[in-house]
């Protein structure tokens, strides 16, 4: 009990010493011309190093206001950043030209070789998405403005991957520390950077889109969730995301504070780990998932936030699936156990990430509860963001419970980086699956692709390789002050247009 009385007086003075600190520099300075915008993220990064965090949806965010991809997906399509145009001369060939008189914000000029450099570093570092690009035989500059990369087979899905590619100057890239405060061609620079504590950016006046209206964006950390709400309400915070869904009645009803929902990629899920009895039989593990009342628990804890699941990866992809949810059958569940040699049940544990994800703690506490009334008893394991990250990535877990975002808006991103035997993410290992799954990442027919992902979907969902509880949408609240603020499906707010005003 003084451990945790001791915990919350700490955690109650960061919150105000957080929010203290920001009072003390007020959100607007009339008068001198400044615009500053305070954005308080739900995760806040913990490394601005996006080809070693390339999956992390708060390095990510963060990095894209820094340095930019080839490419980007803006209204379901991919549309030109650092390129112009791009062809294939066949169909295992892609020619990219570069958009000339870009200068990265130190003054150095962008070019084809920066782009082979970033790429070939992502490479090096075997990060999650390096499976995106399996195929790739060559990535080569063919002089200054060009880029053309070579397949073994043809890559259909590599423009999308490349959306997550960000690029940074060949000559610096490579040198230690550059990523504790990196140089990009973005809309932004950065002017400090702490781990989990503060990221300050200005503005690049120098950005070939045009200079930001922004002087400065403020990433600020505050771990609390009514820590964040009483920023926003007392108009030191203009900007929050991910609310909560027992929140937002709170926030929705503030005056001066415009709170939206939109569509996401996002959607939670908990793997099983299959190298791991019993979750090596398939039964036990569609036991586990009939046992879920999931209609009632995500209606109840997300009201019109959330969805039943209907696949793998989130409505709206280009690629899912719609599949029919698990019924919520306890007897069956009972039934599967006892075909498995459990009928008493068994001992096992979950784990999930502190803030990881909207109500994840009470969504993790509803499925250990159904879980227990068919005697399958789950310790509950809430784990700090760094624990968790290590322990998930060496599958020191028997389920894992998280969300995730289908980053570049296409199944590949999803199903065949985490689902092929060589990711090694689970220990699930289908070859049929394999073979579907790499089938549509080589087809340029979208149609074709989209028929191999509905095979694959199906398979992954019938052999329980993890359970898919809900898809989420987004939810955003903003000070009135700010114009131009737009949430994207993968979560990602990019705040190069955005403006403040002093009101």
């Amino acid at each position: 009990m003084l451990r945790k009385r001791r915990l919350l007086v700490a955690t109650t003075a960061a919150v105000a010493l957080a929010l203290g600190l920001i009072a003390c520099s007020p959100a607007s300075e009339p008068g001198s011309g400044e615009q500053v915008l305070r954005y308080a993220p739900a995760m806040f990064p913990v490394s601005l190093d996006t080809h070693k965090y390339a999956g992390e949806e708060a390095v990510q965010t963060a990095i894209q206001q820094i340095m930019e991809p080839l490419v980007r997906v803006e209204d379901g399509k991919i549309v030109p950043v650092l390129a112009t145009s791009w062809e294939n001369p066949d169909p295992a060939t892609w020619v990219f030209k570069l958009r000339s008189g870009v200068k990265f914000s130190d003054g150095t000029p962008f070019t084809a070789k920066d782009v082979v450099a970033s790429y070939q570093r992502h490479q090096k570092l075997d990060g999650p998405l390096v499976p995106l690009y399996g195929t790739v035989t060559s990535f080569a500059a063919t002089d200054d403005l060009t880029v053309t990369v070579k397949t073994s087979k043809p890559l259909g899905t590599l423009l999308s991957s490349l959306t997550l590619l960000f690029i940074g100057p060949a000559d610096k890239i490579n040198t230690e520390g550059f990523f504790s405060k990196p140089i990009g061609t973005g809309p932004f620079t950065v002017t400090e950077f702490a781990p989990d504590e503060k990221l300050t950016l200005a503005a690049n006046p120098t950005y070939w889109d045009g200079a930001p209206k922004l002087s400065r964006l403020e990433f600020v950390a505050i771990p609390e969730v009514a820590g964040r709400i009483t920023g926003l309400e007392n108009g030191e915070i203009d900007v929050l995301t991910a609310i909560p869904p027992d929140q937002v009645p709170q926030i929705s009803g503030s005056k001066g504070i415009t709170y939206a929902t939109t569509p996401s990629w996002t959607y939670f899920f908990d793997w099983f780990n299959s190298n791991r009895k019993p979750f090596n039989d398939k039964r036990v593990r569609q036991a586990m998932w009939h046992a879920l009342n999931l209609e009632g628990t995500v209606k109840d804890l997300y009201g019109d936030l959330a969805g039943v699941a209907q696949a793998p990866l989130a409505q709206g992809v280009i690629g899912a699936p719609k599949l029919s949810p698990y019924s919520y059958d306890p007897a069956k569940a009972k039934q599967l156990l006892a075909e498995a040699g459990l009928p008493n049940g068994f001992s096992t544990s979950m784990q999930w990430p502190l803030e990881g994800g909207p109500n994840i703690r009470a969504l993790a506490q509803a499925m250990i509860s159904d879980w227990a009334k068919i005697g399958v008893k789950v310790q509950p394991l809430e784990k700090e963001r760094a624990q968790w990250l290590e322990d998930f990535g060496k599958l020191n877990w028997d389920m894992n419970l998280q969300t995730n975002v289908s980053g570049t808006g296409d199944a590949d991103y999803t199903l065949a980086r985490l689902y092929v035997c060589s990711a090694k993410r689970n220990g699930y290992c289908n070859p049929a699956l394999d073979k579907l799954l790499l089938d549509a990442r080589t087809s340029i027919d979208q149609a074709e692709r989209s028929k191999l992902y509905d095979q694959a979907g199906k398979i992954i969902w019938d052999d329980a390789v993890g359970i898919f509880p809900a898809d989420l949408a987004s939810n955003s609240a903003v000070r009135d002050r700010v114009q131009n603020f737009v949430m994207p499906p993968s979560g990602r707010p990019l705040f190069a247009k955005v403006t403040v005003s002093d009101g």
